[in-house]
């Protein structure tokens, strides 16, 4: 069964936050999976396994407390974000399996653009140099997964500085832009979500 993707253009977080929750709540055997793609005004958002010392200086930023794993991360305008609305249990995927093919697919796009990247097993997302560019988070229902991935592509960087960037003290991040002269928005966004589609292994 082939997926959705919904494009959403810029949003605010939280309608869109409920809306994955009530998606999730209401879909059935038979409801398709949707990739929703946005990026969001401003805004921080803490997992469940956040921690206030990690909100080191928030200003006029909101903070809006959220049912996802880990920490606490930024997103804003220029960061790609996808969510996965998935039926883990009819893919047969496992949260482990899940979460390696989305930092993969951001590696391989990476890749394709001559950019080496990694994932690291203490902390899950993806990383150039020790750098954060992309971050993960997800939450299970009723063998389905919501939430997603954020990739820094061409963002001010300032507000990562407000927060320990998913719990890490001096955690140094990045974006696209720092590594190739320019960013074409569509291109990263079309390969990505090729990528998750081949490496998730939906049929063609």
């Amino acid at each position: 069964m082939q997926p959705i993707i919904k494009h959403l253009g810029r949003t605010d977080y939280e309608p869109i936050w409920q809306a994955m929750r009530t998606f999730t709540d209401q879909r059935g055997p038979q409801t398709p999976d949707q990739f929703w793609i946005t990026e969001h005004n401003p805004v921080y958002t803490q997992g469940l396994n956040g921690r206030k010392q990690h909100l080191v200086d928030t200003g006029d930023i909101p903070v809006v407390n959220v049912d996802r794993g880990g920490q606490v991360t930024y997103h804003g305008p220029g960061q790609l974000v996808i969510y996965c609305l998935l039926d883990l249990k009819r893919l047969n995927l496992g949260i482990r399996k899940l979460v390696t093919i989305l930092e993969n697919a951001i590696i391989n796009v990476l890749a394709s653009l001559g950019i080496d990247a990694v994932a690291r097993k203490d902390a899950p997302g993806v990383y150039i140099h020790q750098a954060k560019i992309a971050a993960l988070g997800l939450r299970i229902r009723k063998g389905c997964c919501y939430h997603g991935l954020s990739f820094n592509l061409d963002m001010d960087l300032t507000p990562f500085s407000g927060i320990n960037p998913c719990g890490f003290q001096g955690l140094e991040v990045t974006q696209l832009v720092d590594h190739i002269e320019q960013v074409d928005w569509m291109q990263v966004e079309q390969a990505l979500c090729a990528q998750l589609f081949q490496l998730i292994g939906y049929e063609k």
